[in-house]
């Protein structure tokens, strides 16, 4: 009988949680899958890209919205030090909302645009924007559905290249799980290439998956009320993910919070009382990681949480040696199952958990007014 996350199949459609766990579990599988596609297709990327990344001053910006952004957040300090090129994470809400605070005419640009549908109103809009605003303009687009709008649109343009995400990577549920990962990974394998750390992400969320559930789902059914993800770098943007998914995942019944172990004291901190578990990114960085260590202390001196969880203590992580972006994928697998695991805590369908419609898995209501700049 075929099980995901230690649940049948057949209780996991009774809860309305099917797909979720499935997106889940095939994330490791999936993003071997993306590293071997994107080497079918080095030879094109590579001259697509020669040609793009040797215009002087070209700025770089990775852009989505919601969990979409939250890839190029994640990415964006580690491809600056990477490449030795300023890399910027700016949302399609941003852009569309107010394209010429953030779109600069007259400065080579290369948009990497994120999206797990391309059909959200913003994804398209701050695609068109850019190409009305910026004299010289680029389009790396990275999606999941091969027949949405953007992929369509970048399909049909001279100055984009669309990279099509595995199938099952189009997430059937609300939240995006295997679409957020595998995205990440296919720049990875884009921009630094798929190496040894893949693998050893891989097979750290394997064994995760495998046998981490236990303390997870017991610390899902705490009653926790509130939580705070903290990371540092890319490890920010995997904390500020993180955050997202416990929140939509719980329907909004958890208050979720994501920031930096060092902004965290600024104010944040106090959410911390018996009702609030926090989880800790911490970073394999020596030197950012003493960062870590001391409010991982600190926390402990105060002793006010419901919950303490250093990532870096779990055991499928034992021995593994990644960089930060790299270890962010076990750790956001970590925070799926824990988002996922609460939503059934509090009796929630993961798989739809705002049946009611305010919230929708594409978003819907928005309009993209003209723009005259």
């Amino acid at each position: 009988m075929t099980e995901f996350l230690n649940m049948t199949e057949e209780s996991l459609c009774a809860s309305g949680a099917y797909w979720t766990a499935r997106e889940i579990t095939q994330q490791p599988a999936a993003w071997r899958k993306v590293c071997t596609d994107v080497a079918a297709q080095r030879t094109a990327l590579d001259a697509w890209l020669e040609g793009v990344l040797a215009h002087e001053g070209l700025r770089i910006i990775l852009t989505g919205a919601g969990t979409s952004a939250y890839v190029g957040k994640a990415l964006a300090p580690h491809l600056s030090k990477a490449l030795s090129r300023r890399v910027e994470d700016i949302s399609t809400t941003d852009i569309v909302a107010n394209p010429d605070g953030w779109l600069l005419r007259d400065k080579p640009t290369l948009l990497i645009s994120y999206a797990r549908s391309g059909n959200s109103p913003e994804s398209v809009g701050a695609y068109e924007l850019a190409d009305q605003i910026v004299e010289n303009c680029f389009h790396l687009v990275i999606v999941c559905n091969k027949e949405g709008a953007l992929a369509k649109a970048a399909r049909q343009a001279a100055n984009s290249y669309c990279l099509l995400m595995p199938e099952e990577t189009l997430d059937q549920s609300f939240a995006m799980t295997s679409s957020y990962t595998s995205m990440l990974v296919a720049t990875l394998c884009v921009f630094t290439g798929c190496d040894a750390q893949l693998e050893a992400a891989a097979a750290a969320t394997e064994q995760l998956v495998a046998n981490g559930q236990d303390d997870i789902r017991a610390l899902a059914r705490t009653g926790f009320k509130r939580i705070a993800y903290l990371g540092s770098g890319a490890l920010m943007g995997v904390a500020t993910e993180a955050a997202l998914k416990m929140l939509e995942l719980s329907a909004g019944r958890v208050d979720c919070y994501a920031e930096s172990p060092l902004g965290f004291r600024h104010g944040p901190k106090s959410m911390v009382d018996d009702t609030a578990v926090v989880v800790v990114l911490p970073s394999s960085d020596a030197y950012t990681r003493k960062y870590d260590n001391d409010l991982i202390a600190e926390l402990k001196r105060d002793n006010q949480f419901k919950a303490l969880r250093d990532l870096s203590e779990l055991p499928a992580l034992q021995g593994a040696h990644m960089s930060d972006i790299w270890l962010g994928l076990p750790y956001i697998a970590y925070c799926q199952m824990l988002a996922f695991y609460t939503s059934l805590a509090h009796d929630v369908t993961p798989d739809n958990p705002c049946p009611s419609g305010e919230v929708n898995r594409v978003v819907q209501g928005v309009a993209i007014y003209g723009f005259e700049g």
